[in-house]
């Protein structure tokens, strides 16, 4: 029982020096407490009814709350912090003294807080006497009054700590909301323990602030003789009301808690659908009994406790569950790529069992070639993450089998769409040729690569875009357009999902711009760089999971004598220039010598027909193959599994003669079939390099 702003007694400016002997004839004691010394003065009667020596006493404000049984202090400081917070002038409260022999007696006290000029609180004067008459007299009313309050108290900590438990999302966090000192060590419990049930046996999850267990026994089973053991049996609360009952009752336990001086404890099992999932102890050091009212109180926080704990323990077994299933679809390894350092990394959402369908993967092509693929399947569930699965293994097999980018993601979204999950998922392919530095990329409906250069500057890239998988194949917009680049020794492809760029509350912009500033300023080494930006978007937005790829071109590498490599667009003169263009400049380095103009002549061929023929793009390739004698091999890859053949052509026709053109001109040439498309090949003898 405590108010702020008590009507308090008149004090002189002097006051204690020299005591008002009414207050002697009444029994009361005086003090005056110094709050910047932190020291407590008392006339000899405040020391009577404390029933401290003066010659003993330190003067100390803890030394007197020894004698306040814990709650009821807490309670005390509360009340004086909150009046000299708030301005008040003064306050009153009653509370409960442990005497010499043990006993409790009711005491009350009055304090008027005295401020400097400035309003700051220097002193706290007032007076301190025995209440225990007064309340005997009054006992009924006044008994009904505490057993109110200390009601009031116990429902407004149970409403609290339930509303708390709303919120745990695990385990843990229930515990600490248990633990928490302004929780429910408020209903004044001296020390809580909890246990839950695994597999027959009761395994010990938290205690304090004080251990209330037998050394050595975090895990027991359930026909022991403790009491959580007896509650888990039982499925009844047991509540022990002196400690000669918990010696009598529990003679294993009782040694070890002597010393706590438990006075009373309240073990409750935690059931949930009728099914014991664990236990939780109370363990008192003040009060003896409990009345109908509490036992009602405890026993719906041990329902509302078993409910969190169901719910967080259901939480950790579907995160678990969606993790593991995550993680078994993403690449276990990545294989080791010649002329490039490759970093890849995923992070999985902060919130539990909310997992994504972010993935990445790096496969190993014909050629020397390497395709890199980010994804993310709509949704955060288990389901998305096996819908993930299944799409990296598709587009991992589509691209394996020679298909060219675009019909790699149209494939791709094919398959998405007959799965008839209606779920859509955005994906970026870039599929390089490291030894030329040609990267064509398709993008469908994922936000857009960024490219970092050798000296550390960075800017996104822009790469012409389609619908994401699923929604292209159900609307019928299948043909992805390709973008290419030419990736510089030392430059750095970065591929991530939304998670690295995306924050809540925030525009994508802002993300996208962040990110590139942390890989501009970022190291040098791609797996240090990767490290730095999966931990800066974790502390951004831990509620999404997240998937990270880089890819840098290391120095320019010969293989097979030498391999060059040109993606030509259709309806992109310029492109087809700079194939051109790359064509005589390599034959001639290469030293094709006299033979140079042929083999020139039987590219842009091959090249036109493409362009003429199909719908799609060229992929031009050359290459120096070396055995018993030295050729030039040129390869121009299409989508189309078309055969090319021979037409007879008149004196007036202008077209039909390319193939024969090749046919005489090289030593060789034919078709092979590549995926959905194919390739024309032709080879030319050129004499061995001096």
């Amino acid at each position: 029982m405590a108010e702020r702003g008590a009507s308090a007694l008149a004090l002189p400016e002097n006051w204690p020096v020299h005591p008002d002997p009414i207050l002697a004839l009444n029994r009361m004691g005086s003090f005056d407490w110094d709050l910047d010394a932190g020291l407590i003065h008392m006339d000899a009667q405040a020391h009577e009814i404390f029933e401290t020596r003066p010659e003993e006493f330190d003067g100390r404000v803890t030394t007197l709350t020894q004698r306040v049984p814990r709650h009821e202090s807490r309670r005390l400081d509360a009340l004086i912090a909150q009046a000299i917070k708030d301005g008040s002038a003064n306050y009153g409260a009653y509370f409960r003294l442990r005497r010499r022999d043990g006993t409790l007696r009711w005491t009350h006290t009055q304090g008027y807080i005295r401020r400097d000029g400035t309003g700051r609180p220097r002193r706290i004067v007032g007076i301190v006497r025995d209440a225990t008459q007064e309340l005997r007299d009054g006992r009924a009313r006044a008994d009904q009054a505490l057993q109110d309050e200390a009601l009031r108290q116990q429902t407004n900590v149970v409403q609290t700590t339930t509303a708390a438990l709303a919120h745990a999302r695990t385990v843990q966090d229930v515990i600490d909301i248990l633990k928490d000192c302004h929780g429910l060590l408020h209903l004044g419990a001296t020390s809580l323990v909890v246990g839950l049930v695994e597999a027959g046996r009761i395994r010990l999850v938290a205690e304090g602030p004080v251990s209330a267990s037998v050394p050595g026994t975090g895990v027991t089973r359930i026909d022991e003789p403790y009491p959580m053991s007896e509650v888990v049996r039982t499925l009844s609360p047991r509540f022990i009301e002196s400690p000669q009952e918990f010696a009598e009752h529990y003679p294993i336990l009782w040694p070890h808690l002597t010393g706590l001086r438990i006075t009373s404890a309240a073990y409750l099992p935690l059931i949930v659908h009728a099914r014991p999932i664990g236990a939780m102890g109370l363990l008192y050091d003040d009060r003896r009994g409990f009345t109908p009212e509490e036992r009602n109180i405890l026993l719906a926080l041990g329902s509302s406790i078993a409910q969190s704990l169901q719910r967080a323990m259901f939480y950790e077994q579907e995160k678990d569950l969606a993790q593991g299933l995550q993680q078994a679809m993403l690449p276990r390894s990545i294989p080791s790529v010649p002329g490039a350092d490759v970093a890849v990394r995923y992070r999985s959402a902060s919130l539990g069992r909310d997992i994504g369908g972010d993935w990445y993967d790096l496969i190993g092509l014909p050629g020397g070639r390497v395709g890199a693929v980010i994804g993310d399947v709509q949704g955060h569930d288990t389901h998305a993450a096996a819908v993930m699965g299944q799409l990296r293994i598709v587009l991992r097999a589509y691209a394996a089998e020679g298909h060219t980018p675009a019909t790699v993601m149209a494939r791709a979204s094919v398959f998405l769409e007959e799965l008839d999950t209606h779920r859509f998922a955005t994906c970026l392919y870039a599929e390089a040729d490291l030894s030329t530095g040609v990267v064509q990329l398709v993008r469908a409906g994922h936000i857009d690569p960024m490219l970092r250069a050798a000296r550390g500057s960075c800017r996104p890239l822009p790469v012409e875009g389609g619908l994401p998988l699923g929604l292209s194949a159900e609307f019928g917009r299948l043909a992805y357009p390709v973008t290419t680049i030419e990736l510089e020794p030392g430059e750095t492809l970065l591929l991530c999902t939304d998670g690295l760029v995306e924050k809540p509350g925030t525009d994508l912009s802002e993300g996208v711009q962040t990110l590139q500033n942390l890989v501009c300023a970022g190291p040098d080494d791609v797996q240090d760089l990767a490290d730095l930006l999966i931990d800066a978007a974790a502390e951004r937005n831990g509620e999404d999971d997240m998937a990270l790829l880089l890819l840098r071109r290391g120095g320019l590498t010969q293989r097979s004598g030498g391999r060059r490599r040109q993606h030509v667009a259709p309806g992109d003169p310029e492109a087809l220039a700079g194939a051109r263009r790359m064509i005589r400049a390599t034959v001639r380095s290469w030293g094709a010598g006299e033979r140079s103009d042929e083999i020139e002549l039987v590219a842009d061929e091959l090249i036109t027909n493409v362009l003429i023929h199909t719908d799609g793009s060229a992929i031009v390739t050359l290459r120096i193959i070396t055995g018993h004698d030295r050729r030039l091999r040129v390869e121009v890859e299409d989508p189309s599994s078309a055969l090319p053949r021979r037409r007879d052509s008149g004196p007036l026709d202008t077209s039909g003669r390319g193939l024969l053109l090749v046919d005489r001109l090289t030593d060789g040439w034919g078709v092979e079939s590549r995926g959905g498309g194919k390739v024309v090949w032709a080879e030319f003898r050129v004499a061995p390099r001096r």
